[in-house]
């Protein structure tokens, strides 16, 4: 029979901005936890998934259907945080539009996790006339990245084993999600909802992988987030010049990192230009949750008491 936990139990928070994303989120659970009884007296208009994750206690939040973006994400992370304040630290995962360079050969279904580099905390938001300061993920998060990194350097990561959890349902196999197709940067979409009409010589020449199985390599850097779509290889180019090196484009990482301290796990669906499509959706979504349920297996429950809560955080982070 499954727990039925208080509210003040729960100390990770998950948020996600897509359906598929949420579905992902759900299956990395060792267990899943009944909804909690709503309290007539809350404003929280949020809908939870609740569960467990390597003795972690998680809440998932999904934004409103049809609701993406930087705003919305806020106040959906500002509900959370009001309904279950025993929370330590939020994850930001979903999928993400990938910026391929000869520093980092991204591909489709590769991750992207938001880490300090350069002049920024892992985060940029590049819509506001000017780059917005924002926070870095919270240390523990980071302690946590370093250990995964240094487990996958060793041979041990169990991104690979998540991941493979998420292949027995059909929608999230890789093999459902078709090839993957890096167009040049100034070769434009030619119509329709599909690239069978673009030209096959405008497709970049990539090498093939080491790994025979083309394995999930994951990138640690900055994550550019706006409110738009990033739909130009030519723009995406510029800005990630601009701003010291940009490894993905999302939509709401920056509406986070001030009032719910976070890390941001991106998979890759797209190259942020005018092919993007939606076929690889499903596939980023599971690697991104795969790698969140890595971080979480790494950090011990037990100390996640002597962690101040998010609450306590932003108070001291203001004071």
């Amino acid at each position: 029979m499954a727990r039925h936990l208080r509210r003040d139990q729960y100390t990770v928070g998950w948020v996600c901005a897509l359906p598929v994303e949420l579905a992902a989120a759900q299956e990395m659970l060792d267990e899943e936890h009944p909804d909690l009884e709503r309290d007539p007296a809350d404003n929280d208009e949020n809908l939870y998934a609740l569960g467990s994750i390597g003795g972690h206690n998680v809440a998932i939040v999904c934004l409103p259907a049809g609701r993406i973006g930087n705003n919305p994400a806020a106040a959906v992370s500002t509900q959370m945080r009001a309904t279950f304040k025993a929370i330590r630290f939020g994850l930001m995962v979903g999928i993400g539009g990938g910026v391929p360079s000869a520093e980092a050969d991204i591909r489709l279904g590769d991750v992207v996790v938001s880490q300090p580099h350069k002049a920024h905390g892992g985060v940029v938001q590049y819509d506001v006339g000017k780059t917005g300061l924002l926070n870095s993920p919270p240390q523990v998060l980071l302690s946590a990245v370093a250990k995964v990194r240094a487990n996958e350097l060793r041979g041990r990561s169990q991104l690979s084993t998540h991941v493979s959890k998420l292949e027995r349902i059909a929608k999230f196999q890789r093999v459902k999600a078709g090839p993957d197709v890096l167009f040049e940067a100034a070769y434009d979409h030619v119509g329709g909802n599909t690239c069978d009409q673009c030209s096959v010589d405008r497709h970049e020449v990539r090498q093939l992988r080491e790994s025979e199985d083309e394995e999930v390599a994951v990138y640690y850097g900055t994550i550019a987030s706006g409110n738009q779509v990033m739909r130009s290889a030519a723009e995406r180019d510029r800005l990630s010049a601009e701003l010291g090196g940009v490894l993905c484009f999302e939509m709401e990482a920056a509406g986070l990192m001030n009032s719910f301290p976070c890390l941001v796990i991106r998979g890759i669906s797209d190259y942020a230009d005018s092919h993007k499509n939606k076929r690889w959706q499903p596939y980023a979504a599971a690697t991104a949750a795969a790698y969140a349920k890595e971080v979480l297996s790494i950090i011990p429950a037990a100390d996640m008491a002597k962690t101040h809560t998010v609450e306590e955080a932003i108070r001291k982070t203001v004071g």
